[in-house]
């Protein structure tokens, strides 16, 4: 067994994960699962940098980790950033500011390696054979959403990493409380035209025979279409959602106000503005698929992180 901690920094969320891994076998033990939302990428569609008060929040959830990190005896760590850090101009700061808590550089992986990373997470424990491949892995970020066909063997075809995410539609789009009709209109627009240069890249939606839904967003919109009473982590991993119940749930969070969204029992806080855009963003890659259900996997690109550690 090998303990590792893997940390994902993402546009609106930083993630951890301590396991103990037994490459012989396979099998994953988690120590530790810790989520804050820092929302690294504020302004960052706009500015094109880190704003001062986001890398103040990303900081002190970093610190946060160093004290789990260290009280867990790790063999091994990997810190990884993706959309926000890739679009900054002053990473450099960001970059720093890690290294001197975690004595790590992190890594601003590529879209391309970000998308390989949620692929292996999500798809390493369903190689059972029962479900059909092509595999579609959906994960929707703060900044980016990544679209990976694979074989369902830890193969990837082909992937995809659009500049599409909740809180950069959030900003660019949505920003009435609800939005109005013109603004999801726009937004659809938007998400739309990025959707259609996929197949150009290889990643053809109409060929996917199971799409598996990762990350908070998704996450998120199973727990309101299931109805739970609280977020309930066993409940949402690998929960089989209809499309159209997707399609109705989207329609539902488009039209709430920030305040009824921060009412729902299973919706972090700070999500309550941007899981709208999120919910559209799966929406729209779900109308182009020819499946008729997802599959929500708790397990994601913080998985995948782990097991690429050496």
């Amino acid at each position: 067994m090998t303990r590792v901690a893997a940390i994902d920094c993402g546009t609106n969320t930083i993630k951890l994960l301590v396991a103990d891994l037994d490459a012989a076998s396979g099998a994953e033990h988690e120590r530790v699962r810790e989520m804050r939302m820092v929302r690294l990428g504020q302004g960052v569609d706009r500015t094109g940098r880190l704003a001062d008060e986001a890398l103040a929040r990303v900081f002190a959830a970093i610190e946060e980790y160093a004290e789990i990190i260290a009280a867990h005896d790790v063999d091994a760590l990997r810190f990884c950033a993706t959309s926000a850090a890739r679009d900054a101009s002053n990473a450099g700061v960001f970059v720093d500011g890690v290294k001197q808590r975690l004595g790590v550089v992190p890594e601003v992986v590529t879209g391309d390696e970000e998308a390989a990373l949620s692929y292996d997470g999500a798809t390493r424990s369903l190689t059972s054979g029962d479900r059909p491949a092509p595999f579609l892995v959906v994960d929707i970020g703060g900044g980016s959403t990544e679209l990976i066909l694979g074989d369902g063997h830890g193969h990837v075809h082909a992937a995809r990493s659009l500049d599409v995410g909740s809180v950069r539609m959030t900003e660019r789009y949505l920003v009435s409380d609800p939005p109005t009709p013109d603004e999801v209109a726009a937004a659809t627009r938007s998400i739309d035209t990025s959707l259609d240069g996929l197949g150009g890249h290889g990643v053809v939606l109409e060929d996917a025979r199971t799409v598996v839904g990762v990350a908070g967003t998704i996450t998120t919109v199973a727990a309101m279409v299931l109805d739970l009473p609280a977020y309930q982590r066993e409940r949402i991993h690998h929960a089989t959602l209809r499309l159209t119940d997707v399609h109705a749930a989207t329609e539902r969070l488009l039209g709430m106000t920030h305040d009824e969204r921060r009412a729902l029992p299973f919706l972090h806080p700070g999500r309550a503005d941007v899981i709208g855009a999120g919910a559209l963003i799966l929406d729209r890659v779900l109308l182009r698929t020819a499946v008729d259900s997802m599959l929500v996997s708790e397990a994601d690109i913080l998985d995948g992180i782990a097991w690429s550690i050496r």
